[in-house]
């Protein structure tokens, strides 16, 4: 008989159009690779030498306010601008068929970045915040998207607003803080997620992720998290071991539909998944964290096909120091997990909402 929790097989992926391969029994053999060094955040609540605390100086000149709450300023390093001059390519209408034209294709493009600091202590983290303070940073989401939807004047179409953990996902300051990137294209990731939003209501007159929620809701295989608004589910399709997808239960299209109520279980739902990943492994847990939503401008029916969503991407696969690496056959193939969907739910499902370190305070 086919066993899914030990015999190989693939998965689809709705939203990308795309197959993970699954090797559920490739987790019973040993580990002699690299190893992560444990985080441990024993970060102060104040650190002179950061550029992101209150007071300080950051690395270009500005001095920071002592603000008390968010903080939200332009990027110092900027990916992307909008002083730059305008692309342009002599070539593009000269009429001549080149293997140029054909095969190499460059855009300008525009925008501005953000840090968002999500609060004054350099020694916080989600996991460690409370839910009247992670609700503000989901007020300061909200606002960014707002505020930008609004400048007509700017050239913005698209805003990734996102978070590094740790310095296995590449952050380079530990004080918590995520970013936003605006831009005045869609980008790749989003657009091909709402191409298959498209299809998808085209063919079946119904939302790809609001029929998904649907059928969590009913199987409660792979669900995580409930509340009132929200469930968090390790995808059917998930890459990373213990990759999370964050969904209303609502169609809402965007943060800016959020009433009060949704934000706070936004809020509540951010902050127990995270005190579950710090408590899997007892140590800070490392991810990329970031808001799928409709774009800034589109029209009423294009903005209808999306879905406001959230993807949790975290890189720990048996252990606080052992990683999954995308190597070998995923970057040559397809993805490829351990794991399977459901394992990883289960596991993530059974651990305390309280944060292991106060578990450990008061034991």
């Amino acid at each position: 008989m086919f066993d899914s929790t030990d015999h190989s097989h693939r998965r689809f992926n709705p939203l990308t159009n795309g197959w993970v391969l699954v090797s559920p029994h490739r987790a019973k053999r040993p580990w002699l690779g690299q190893e992560e060094t444990e985080a441990k955040n024993q970060a102060p609540v104040y650190d002179e030498a950061c550029f992101l605390c209150p007071r300080n100086k950051r690395a270009t000149g500005p001095v920071n306010p002592d603000y008390k709450e968010t903080f939200i300023f332009p990027n110092d390093f900027s990916a992307v601008k909008l002083d730059q001059p305008e692309y342009t390519d002599e070539n593009a209408d000269d009429g001549e068929d080149t293997l140029e034209k054909r095969l190499l294709h460059t855009q300008g493009v525009k925008g501005a970045c953000f840090v968002i600091c999500f609060a004054p202590e350099h020694n916080l983290t989600l996991p460690s915040m409370s839910i009247p303070q992670i609700s503000r940073i989901v007020d300061t989401w909200r606002k960014l998207y707002v505020d930008l939807q609004s400048e007509k004047d700017k050239p913005y179409k698209y805003v990734q607003i996102f978070e590094n953990k740790g310095s296995a996902m590449g952050c380079s300051n530990p004080h918590p803080h995520g970013q936003a990137w605006c831009l005045e294209t869609v980008p790749t990731e989003v657009s091909n997620e709402i191409s298959s939003m498209e299809r998808y209501q085209a063919k079946h007159n119904s939302s790809l992720l609001g029929d998904y929620v649907q059928l969590e809701l009913k199987k409660k295989m792979r669900i995580v998290i409930e509340n009132n608004s929200f469930i968090v589910v390790v995808p059917y399709w998930a890459v990373w071991p213990f990759e999370t997808l964050v969904l209303p239960k609502e169609h809402l299209t965007s943060i800016k539909k959020f009433n009060e109520k949704q934000k706070n279980d936004l809020a509540d739902t951010i902050k127990r998944l995270t005190v579950k990943y710090d408590n899997l492994f007892n140590t800070s847990f490392p991810y990329s964290m970031g808001i799928h939503q409709a774009p800034l401008h589109c029209t009423e029916e294009y903005e209808n096909i999306c879905y406001f969503h959230m993807h949790f991407y975290p890189p720990l696969l048996r252990s606080a120091t052992v990683k999954k690496f995308l190597v070998g056959f995923e970057l040559l193939s397809e993805p490829q997990r351990d794991l399977t969907p459901e394992q990883a739910a289960q596991r993530l499902r059974e651990l305390s909402n309280i944060h292991y370190l106060e578990a450990e305070k008061y034991a």
